[in-house]
């Protein structure tokens, strides 16, 4: 015995992708967000002196002593209106709206005439355009490149500026201050797990 079926329901659907990780680094481009996540992890991002060297996210697990560790996400460089999808703004954003933390990243003389301080409001701001969530994360800022600021006159400035908001100063090249921020970025994110443990039980 058989029936006759009856036409089948067809329907197309698009599927994206979200990074998955504890950690995004955010920043201008040539900020050295690729250099330090190659000098924090196994990841060997492609580095070159020229922007958006990167154009697809990167992934990296940050292992400290006493087996801990953690994902961190490099997210290529924003630009001004990325929130509206300017230099494949949305495609890099959306990436980070999983991660616990936001790294900042600094360039403590940008060639391209600006000012630290100013890169760091912009990316703010492009930030909470794209997503109120995404503002509110728990977010750590990084002045890089402080091999070419040997006096910190240019960190002292940047701190004044941004009305002295902790900083951490590095120069991922070196390595110098990269263990710190390790260190700090670890215990925000066991901060925000055990947070996230207790939102789930209550």
């Amino acid at each position: 015995m058989a029936q006759q079926g009856q036409p089948g329901q067809e329907r197309t659907l698009r599927l994206e992708l979200k990074l998955i990780a504890d950690v995004g680094i955010v920043g201008k481009p040539n900020a050295g967000k690729s250099t330090l996540i190659s000098r924090c992890s196994e990841a060997r991002p492609k580095i070159a002196d020229y922007p958006f060297t990167t154009l697809e996210p990167v992934l990296g697990i940050v292992e400290l002593s006493g087996e801990r560790r953690f994902v961190m996400a490099d997210i290529p460089g924003l630009i001004e209106g990325a929130h509206a999808g300017a230099g494949l703004g949305h495609d890099f954003l959306r990436h980070i709206e999983r991660t616990r933390i936001i790294v900042h990243i600094l360039d403590i003389l940008p060639i391209d005439g600006t000012t630290p301080a100013k890169n760091y409001r912009a990316i703010c701001a492009e930030l909470a355009k794209y997503s109120s969530e995404l503002a509110s994360k728990p977010e750590i800022i990084v002045a890089n490149k402080m091999d070419l600021d040997p006096d910190k006159k240019q960190y002292k400035k940047l701190y004044r500026s941004l009305g002295s908001k902790k900083i951490f100063s590095v120069s991922a090249v070196s390595g110098e201050g990269v263990k710190e921020v390790i260190e700090a970025l670890w215990e925000e994110v066991k901060k925000q797990k055990a947070a996230t443990k207790t939102q789930d039980s209550e």
